[in-house]
């Protein structure tokens, strides 16, 4: 059956599930990549072109035969060659036209294909001409209720092959019918496995693992990829890394399209360098690239590297200045330089280019922030969410814009479940124990400040929030121990510390062990003190206090129980280790 359905595929064979032959899967991608392009399909023709440029070329004698014609193709061959010129040139309708009544699967492919782009070439103009960026949403692709009564009855008499599902279940996501889109799609990776259109959609269509779960997808060598792809975007980094070092381990190491996503995988996990390094490494083997250069762009942003940054922008603009990542480019340019209104003009070209590319939304938002216009970002953030419930930045951003509002019970709902896409990052859990202090639930906060730590705190903010929630509760002891992991955590890092509450934390630690009669511990960090401008004078003052007491013969006390003790020496080229190992708090999500 999904020989008869899919139309040709039975020429290069079905993909297996291992990588063990490459020239299958060469011949496979090259086929699949024609294919593509023969129903105006670029994206997924030049994916599978991609794919296979990394692989060893083919000799003559084992390069794919086109498909085999039928009669019905022969019959459609003159309407289908002149649509097929009209479409490559944008015009839709009249390609259409010409196409009305052709039975075969290809010419009927682009029949339907042409409406469906026709009406979203003028849901997209109607957009840009009456309004802007942000009241987005009202125009409507009037085609798509046509299209779905039609392929939906091909579909009901099985007479769709992969690349028609494909388009049927592009039709049901534009209507907001996700459960039917998604059995659809899954319907199409079975029929056509080498199709990448149907995977990606099938991606954007997931929300969590649970989902993945529940999918039964094909057992190809496809899966591998789309699995990789749908780990990323799902931000089980680990998992996806894997997958991806697997798939260059099969032979795919040349692949440009796999070291991209290793370097977006990189960026979503924050490590900065190693992903700047992997997309510099990109930029020298596909100069011209200008896919995922908004997020190398990102990262040039976090660094503050403006001549990289400024470099990157007008090399983009020499190639290509009409495409979104460029918008995108630019626009992180002008915010760095903190030309605001600039950047969000540029944010807002972008999305008169493409209205669901989902950084700028984000982006746009970011900016609306920086000029104090929350409803703008708040506006913005929202359609970010639409495109894809998965932004975290987004909802984070929300929180932000809820909290400079004054909002604490909104602000929470947004943290939480921008916590719930990133349960690892610190910055979430922080900003989520802030959000439970202002609404006085203290166990909460501590709660979310030591999970914050315990994941790997990124601004070593969380132990000195926590110890102070410990001082204002009056539990010394605890928070005296948050205040020395801290202290430990600034000086291991081997950085010239120029951190305000370093001096709070040496500063109530000097009073805790004062407290506590013991002397030397406290005169440690009250000459520690007598460093920082804002503590000097209370660091003075209480080593006269400690000297006072030790003349009049007053002994150091033992039988106080300290929770432990500071190195005897802390300067910044001692790293001490840290004693306590963080609590698991693996189970605790606030």
């Amino acid at each position: 059956l999904a020989g008869r359905r899919d139309g040709g595929m039975a020429a290069v064979g079905l993909p297996g599930s291992d990588f063990s032959d490459l020239r299958e899967i060469k011949k496979q991608l090259l086929s699949v990549a024609e294919r593509s392009r023969e129903r105006g399909l670029q994206h997924s023709g030049k994916w599978a072109s991609e794919l296979a440029f990394a692989l060893d070329p083919l000799p003559l004698s084992e390069l794919p035969l086109p498909p085999a014609l039928t009669e019905e193709d022969a019959r459609d061959l003159d309407a289908y060659t002149l649509a097929k010129s009209y479409f490559d040139l944008k015009e839709y309708d009249r390609a259409a036209y010409f196409l009305r009544g052709c039975k075969s699967q290809k010419a009927y492919f682009l029949y339907m294909y042409s409406r469906y782009l026709s009406g979203e070439k003028k849901k997209d103009d109607e957009t840009v001409d009456s309004l802007g960026p942000l009241e987005k949403g009202q125009v409507k692709n009037e085609a798509l209720r046509e299209l779905r009564v039609e392929l939906s009855k091909k579909h009901k008499a099985r007479e769709l092959d992969g690349f028609g599902l494909y388009l049927y279940g592009v039709v049901l996501r534009k209507l907001d019918l996700v459960k039917e889109a998604i059995d659809v799609f899954v319907e199409a990776t079975h029929v056509l496995p080498l199709h990448w259109g149907a995977w990606l959609e099938l991606c954007n269509l997931i929300t969590d693992k649970e989902m993945l779960k529940f999918l039964s997808l094909p057992d190809t060598w496809m899966k591998e990829f789309f699995l990789a792809h749908i780990y990323t975007e799902l931000q089980l980094i680990e998992e996806a890394l894997q997958k991806y070092q697997s798939l260059i381990d099969a032979g795919f190491s040349k692949s440009t399209y796999i070291i991209s996503q290793i370097a977006v995988a990189y960026h979503n996990i924050r490590d900065i360098d190693k992903a700047l390094s992997i997309f510099n490494e990109l930029r020298k083997q596909d100069p011209y690239r200008i896919e995922n250069m908004d997020t190398f762009s990102n990262l040039l942003y976090v660094r503050s590297m403006k001549p990289e940054l400024s470099y990157l922008a007008h090399n983009l603009c020499e190639i290509d200045k009409y495409r979104v990542e460029t918008c995108c480019v630019i626009g992180n340019y002008y915010s760095l330089r903190s030309q605001h209104e600039k950047a969000a003009l540029y944010f807002q070209r972008a999305l008169k280019l493409n209205p669901r590319y989902l950084g700028a939304w984000t982006l746009m938002g970011h900016e609306y922030m920086e000029m104090k216009n929350t409803s703008a970002a708040i506006q913005a953030y929202r359609h970010a969410i639409e495109v894809n419930k998965r932004d975290y930045r987004a909802w984070y951003g929300l929180g932000q814009t809820y909290e400079i509002l004054k909002m604490p019970f909104y602000c929470l709902y947004y943290y939480r479940r921008a916590h719930q896409l990133r349960p690892n990052d610190s910055r979430m859990l922080v900003a989520l124990g802030e959000c439970y202090e202002k609404l006085n639930q203290l166990v909460e906060a501590k709660k979310c400040y030591w999970r914050a730590y315990a994941v790997g705190d990124v601004e070593k903010m969380a132990l000195v929030k926590l110890a102070k929630l410990h001082e204002q509760l009056n539990e010394s002891e605890q928070a005296a121990q948050c205040y020395i992991k801290y202290i430990q955590d600034i000086y291991s890092c081997g950085e010239i510390v120029e951190h305000l509450e370093v001096s709070t934390a040496f500063r109530y630690l000097a009073q805790y062990y004062f407290k506590c009669k013991l002397w030397d511990e406290a005169s440690a960090c009250a000459q520690k003190c007598c460093a920082f401008n804002d503590t000097r004078e209370e660091g003075k003052a209480l080593l006269r206090q400690i000297l006072q007491l030790r003349n009049q013969g007053e002994t150091s006390s033992t039988d106080i129980a300290a929770p432990f003790f500071l190195p005897v020496s802390l300067s910044a080229n001692n790293t001490p280790t840290r004693r306590v190992s963080p609590l698991n708090l693996s189970s605790v999500t606030p």
